[in-house]
């Protein structure tokens, strides 16, 4: 069957509506288009995002529903938190985003990454520009575990986390969301539910109430400081 989907103007930044993504695959919107700071920041403020692979087109999605956590109910549980306190893990805040995306790339085959190689540049410079934070998780001075995602105002849309060794990922999103919700972080998006994001509690959110939410909250502002590096924990 074939799918027509909108191409996007490689000059302007203007995305179709969210509405108008596919059923089926679910969210696909439109193709084309950069990944260029602008155009990054426009899809993320209207719910959308790239997802692609080598080889193809840049594909942006907006999949209905959607995964989220809301940071302030996150709950680990006790064997986590048992763990944590004997692990001598240390968590921090933007202190090694690039490598935490280069991780988030290399720990997966190459056939399971959507981190191509362009990605993995724009993000970083998404970085450098302040739009992209990570959290990292340590072990004697080894980066073991992280997460990395963009601030939309008070939403954080995680892109994607890594683990090399047990519970780190666990542990970086647990602490990122006490951090969060102090400062008055409200929402954490995951786009598309899997297994392993329903076992840390994540829900579904219908595609209406999200970019409700989004609009509401895209030009909120953190408290301040809130993506200053610093450590958030030491196990």
């Amino acid at each position: 069957m074939a799918i027509y989907l909108p191409e996007l103007d490689p000059v302007h930044i203007q995305f179709p509506v969210t509405e108008t993504a596919l059923d089926e695959p679910n969210g696909l919107l439109a193709f084309g288009g950069d990944l260029r700071p602008e155009r990054l920041l426009s899809a993320y403020r209207h719910g959308i995002f790239p997802w692609y692979s080598d080889g193809e087109p840049i594909l942006w999605w907006s999949p209905a529903p959607r995964a989220i956590f809301l940071p302030d109910q996150f709950k680990p549980s006790k064997s986590l938190r048992k763990y944590f306190r004997k692990s001598g893990y240390q968590v921090t805040l933007n202190k090694a985003c690039h490598e935490v995306i280069r991780l988030c790339a290399d720990s997966r085959g190459a056939e399971e990454t959507w981190i191509t190689d362009e990605m993995k540049q724009a993000y970083q410079l998404m970085h450098n520009l302040g739009h992209c934070h990570s959290v990292e998780v340590w072990r004697d001075d080894k980066l073991i575990g992280g997460l990395y995602g963009i601030q939309v105002g008070t939403i954080f849309c995680g892109e994607s986390m890594f683990s090399l060794a047990d519970n780190a990922s666990k542990i970086a999103l647990w602490i990122f969301c006490q951090h969060f919700t102090a400062h008055g972080g409200t929402l954490i998006d995951c786009q598309i539910m899997n297994d392993h994001l329903a076992s840390l509690g994540a829900v579904e959110i219908e595609r209406g109430p999200f970019m409700q939410f989004l609009q509401l909250q895209r030009d909120a502002i953190l408290e301040e400081g809130c993506f200053q590096p610093r450590e958030l924990y030491q196990a």
